[in-house]
């Protein structure tokens, strides 16, 4: 293969891989808020099963 090809190929590979990244960037920062919200939301639940569950009896001792 002739040097300038393969420097062609690789400025085109490389143009690639930066476009993906960048997308993979944009699209883990819209999706930051709603991972809030779920743990948010699962720490209620949780939160909720312990008051629904009622208060736990000590046991008692000698």
């Amino acid at each position: 293969m002739h040097p300038e090809t393969h420097l062609a190929l690789h400025r085109v590979r490389a143009a690639e891989l930066r476009a993906g990244a960048d997308a993979y960037r944009l699209a883990a920062a819209a999706r930051r808020p709603r991972d809030l919200r779920i743990r948010l939301g699962w720490t209620l639940v949780e939160v909720g099963l312990r008051l629904a569950a009622g208060p736990r009896t000590a046991a008692v001792g000698p």
